[in-house]
């Protein structure tokens, strides 16, 4: 049984506005999705962000998006492929800036919100963000979606040679078909720490998930999506960080 790569999605705040809890979040996890300006985040925010990985060891991510800053990225935007692929690689060579600056480098691309969703429907989409990262540089990751079919995108991510790290998310609820429930949906956020451990235990150990319809789902991940916006969700980190170690010391 592989150890998962616990990841987080970092350097979101903007100017003096302040979101997650990165500098609790950063000992427990091994990959920073740092945001690159578009839905969230600032050079300032950046750098600082980049800083902290480094300083605890933790690899750098570029987390492009939609250029959504009122929306935070969650809204789909009418981009043309062409565009998806200029405006992802523009932010990875934005990241990529001041990595160079402190000394450290980018090592995978996970796109953020609904871009993330979008291209995983769109094989259009995948195809312009696989292009941008191998424009970039064909030897980073790419992350996308566990979900139960992921045929579309290792065909694409095969086709230009790049390899597909598949992410699932300790906190949020799935379909049926492993792609995650709508934030607009009630139930699609888990808020109880409990329920959210157990969930990371059972992708951890590859055992099945009952979607939200009922069904149960499984899926093969590399690594694992959690939030730190509060107190509890740094205890439920830290909770999930203990158990999958101990998982991967008993393997």
């Amino acid at each position: 049984m592989r150890t998962l790569m616990i990841n987080a999605d970092m350097g979101e705040s903007f100017g003096p506005w302040v979101m997650g809890m990165d500098e609790h979040v950063m000992p427990h996890v091994d990959l920073a999705n740092v945001a690159c300006g578009f839905h969230a985040s600032d050079p300032h925010v950046i750098r600082r962000t980049v800083r902290l990985a480094k300083q605890h060891d933790v690899k750098v991510g570029a987390h492009p998006s939609y250029p959504d800053l009122v929306g935070f990225g969650r809204r789909s935007i009418a981009c043309s492929p062409d565009e998806v692929e200029d405006l992802v690689l523009y932010q990875i060579g934005a990241l990529s800036g001041i990595c160079q600056a402190e000394g450290t480098g980018i090592h995978y691309v996970k796109p953020h919100g609904a871009l993330y969703n979008d291209m995983i429907k769109d094989p259009g989409l995948f195809e312009a963000v696989v292009k941008a990262v191998k424009d970039f540089d064909g030897n980073l990751p790419l992350m996308t979606m566990a979900s139960c079919d992921t045929s579309m995108a290792r065909e694409i991510a095969d086709r230009y040679g790049i390899k597909l790290w598949f992410e699932a998310f300790a906190d949020r609820a799935y379909d049926g078909e492993g792609r995650l429930v709508s934030r607009r949906i009630p139930g699609a956020v888990h808020e109880d720490p409990d329920e959210i451990l157990e969930q990371a235990v059972k992708i951890a150990k590859g055992e099945p998930l009952t979607a939200i319809d009922g069904s149960e789902i499984e899926l093969n991940a590399d690594t694992l999506c959690v939030h730190g916006d509060n107190n509890d969700s740094i205890a439920a980190i830290q909770s999930i960080r203990e158990a999958i170690l101990a998982l991967g010391n008993r393997a």
